[in-house]
């Protein structure tokens, strides 16, 4: 079926080769290869592969990401494990991903940090904790509910037993040396339960604490900016006006221009056209997807360090660098680690870290989520909350978006850009509400497939005819054939010639 699909597509590239493609047509028929070709198009179009012909030589780390997604999908295995399949895909194709996962009735087994995921595809969830593993029913916020109860009873029934250790031990310590079987037992019973006590289950937590330095009124204001690599427009006429303490939210395809925004204010590239104004008491804190700036070379400590040595908090106090990277998860002799050996997640930590000890007013955040642990980004979300000062936020974590921001700039693709003001939750709303576009594209796509089947059968026709155009020549040549009879052949050739041209102009109006 795959062979076929295959040949169909190169035929497809060469429509003056009538032939390759009626064979490549019967082809298709003969193994009932249709749907899954179209299958094949919808599910490389929704992951933005639409160039058949590229290299995967020349692919992005996400390119190829995707590219893995399209094969999964495309096996139609019954038992699916993805490893972080929301990281590197934009938000629409993630919602697509989600419904295809919950209307093909397949086995899932997920790791994500992506908590909408979670909650819309999952039905269970399976918690590693401390060298355990906890099942719970349901989906992400039922799991998060029963894991702070389990928890409680957990860290209750220790408190319980340390109170009846402490009574035990009380005993213990009014008994004579001489002790009979009985009080020999309730001993070991005592040291026994002792040794299995264990800790009570406080799990540890990121503290993000920095002070934010005062910002003006006068923030950031960007006019009329281009900016194009070649033919690609990725801003067109932009602005924009950034006020005191704004949350916007930046969303898109991916390639359509967000990343590029990013550095065209930070000056890592410079516009076209146009320009940027930034307020004197603007200090920007940038945490980039990539963290290029981390010396390898350096521990962990050093990296902190060589920024500041003690950091203030916002309350007006001081805390070393050692102990901010305690507060961070980096303990001890894990301080003395090199950075070239920490985890993507570990040097995402430490680079978030570095940004947030220059205490910042505008934060831009670009793929802050990945890598981060559920906990993590709880913490971070909680911290910028209370943020005091601009935030610029590019994510595809919609539930990020959704409580850290109150305005989106839409990135449409060829330069054009919307804003929105509400959350990305209430832009899909407004988009979902706006049934005409979507019936229109609807329309659109049903027409295209009818256009490629109508194309088919008019190139089926077209043989039949020029094999009946054949004969009547042939037919020329019989002996015995009258003046009558030659003019009705004439007339019939004459009319398969007129058949022929109309079924071929009007193949090539349906764009064969």
């Amino acid at each position: 079926m795959m062979q076929a699909v295959k040949e169909y597509e190169q035929a497809l590239e060469h429509p003056d080769d009538r032939k390759r493609l009626q064979e490549t047509y019967d082809k298709m028929d003969k193994h009932n290869a249709w749907e899954y070709e179209a299958k094949i198009h919808e599910v490389i179009g929704k992951l933005g592969l639409t160039d058949l012909n590229s290299k995967i030589e020349t692919f992005s780390g996400g390119q190829k990401k995707r590219l893995a997604l399209a094969k999964m999908i495309l096996n139609d295995a019954q038992f699916l494990i993805l490893d972080e399949p929301t990281n590197h895909i934009d938000i629409e194709t993630i919602d697509w991903l989600e419904n295809y996962l919950n209307l093909s009735n397949k086995t899932l087994l997920l790791v994500t940090h992506d908590r909408y995921f979670l909650n819309n595809v999952c039905n269970q969830v399976l918690e590693l904790h401390n060298g355990q593993v906890f099942m719970h029913k349901g989906n992400y916020e039922y799991y998060k509910q029963k894991r702070k109860e389990r928890i409680e009873n957990h860290n209750t029934h220790i408190d319980k037993t340390r109170k009846q250790l402490k009574k035990e031990f009380e005993w213990i310590k009014r008994q004579p040396h001489g002790r009979g079987t009985k009080s020999n037992a309730r001993v070991n019973q005592f040291y026994e339960t002792k040794n299995n006590l264990g800790q009570k289950d406080i799990e540890e937590k990121v503290e993000l604490s920095s002070a934010t330095t005062r910002i003006g009124t006068k923030v950031l204001r960007i006019h009329n900016v281009n900016k194009a690599y070649e033919e690609n427009i990725l801003l067109k006429d932009f602005s924009f006006d950034f006020q005191k303490n704004s949350r916007i939210g930046v969303v898109g395809k991916n390639g359509v221009g967000k990343s590029t925004l990013l550095k065209l204010i930070m000056e890592e590239i410079k516009p076209d056209s146009g320009k940027t104004v930034v307020g004197d008491t603007v200090k920007f804190g940038y945490y980039s997807q990539y963290q290029e700036d981390l010396n390898e070379s350096h521990s962990v400590i050093e990296s902190v360090e060589e920024i500041a040595r003690y950091i203030k908090r916002s309350d007006g106090s001081t805390v070393s660098a050692s102990a901010m990277l305690e507060r961070f998860l980096f303990h001890g002799k894990q301080q003395q680690t090199l950075i070239k050996d920490l985890s993507g997640g570990e040097k995402k930590r430490i680079a978030l870290l570095r940004i947030l000890i220059n205490n910042p007013n505008f934060l831009i955040l670009d793929e802050p989520t990945n890598d981060f642990d559920l906990m993590t980004l709880e913490i971070l979300e909680n911290f910028l909350q209370k943020f005091q000062g601009c935030l610029l936020v590019i994510s595809h974590d919609r539930y990020f978006m959704d409580h850290l921001v109150d305005h989106l700039i839409v990135f449409e693709g060829g330069g054009k850009t919307r804003t929105f003001p509400g959350t990305y939750s209430q832009y899909l709303s407004s988009r979902t509400q706006d049934t005409s576009s979507i019936e229109v594209d609807n329309l659109t796509k049903t027409q295209q497939k009818a256009n490629r089947k109508e194309a088919n059968q008019l190139l089926k026709d077209i043989q039949k005819l020029e094999a009946k155009r054949k004969d009547l020549v042939e037919s020329f040549s019989e002996v015995g054939l009258d003046f009558k009879q030659a003019n009705i052949v004439g007339k019939e050739l004459k009319n398969v010639d007129q058949q022929i041209e109309k079924l071929t102009e009007k193949w090539f109006e349906l764009g064969a």
